[in-house]
């Protein structure tokens, strides 16, 4: 029990302050209902902590960084067959909040619960968001604790202004993130929750050098 629970729990006040809690969850949980009848594939948009939130066009550094991690994993997986790779409209539901993260890698276990009328996605295993101005508080707050306590096992950080990767996994003493290591730009990473996935950072902001990784991370799955 988490210590917060523990000390409204020892206050006179704890059924009103209860009370008043489950009230405003009831509330968001009508919001996010409404917020899924207003949705569709034309908006990109969010609703975290009873709130919609709608994205503006990113920078291209932002899309790009997306889309060379997104296309060196998921040849990565697709080859071995490990799971599914989704990007950017994928809508992944926990509990209270509804995300569409820049990138998630789905296991073997919850891919084989994937079907093709998929609309709303479980907890991924893997994450990856990459930094903007609009997105990084969310991004280090409210989406850090929120993916942690649904257990999705790794979270990226990506920022593509300093070209850098900051690599975390759940510490299982405290159940939260732990920063397992910040990678520069040449420097490789290896993640922990896919087996095998290693590139070189500079591979998410560099074509050629996307290329070059994509090629090695083929071959060596023909070896």
């Amino acid at each position: 029990m988490s210590d917060l629970l523990l000390r409204i729990l020892d206050t006179p006040q704890a059924p009103l302050i209860l009370q008043r809690a489950q009230a405003i969850l009831n509330n968001e949980h009508q919001k996010r209902q409404a917020f899924y009848e207003w949705l569709d594939e034309d908006k990109k948009a969010e609703f975290i902590n009873g709130e919609i939130v709608v994205h503006s066009p990113a920078l291209d550094r932002h899309n790009s960084a997306m889309l060379l991690l997104a296309r060196l994993l998921s040849f990565y997986v697709d080859d071995r067959d490990l799971g599914y790779v989704r990007a950017e409209k994928a809508l992944v539901e926990l509990t209270r909040n509804s995300y569409e993260p820049d990138v998630c890698y789905f296991g073997p276990a919850k891919a084989s619960q994937i079907t093709d009328d998929q609309l709303y996605y479980p907890a991924p295993d893997f994450i990856a968001e990459v930094l903007s101005k609009t997105t990084e508080k969310n991004d280090r707050e409210t989406k850090f604790a929120d993916y942690a306590a649904h257990r999705v096992a790794e979270y990226w950080i990506i920022d593509p202004l300093r070209r850098t990767i900051e690599q975390y996994g759940i510490d299982a003493d405290t159940e939260e993130y732990a920063l397992m290591g910040s990678y520069g730009i040449k420097e490789t990473v290896t993640s922990h929750a896919i087996t095998g996935f290693t590139i070189p950072v500079r591979a998410l902001f560099d074509t050629a050098a996307n290329m070059g990784a994509l090629r090695n991370l083929l071959l060596k799955g023909a070896s």
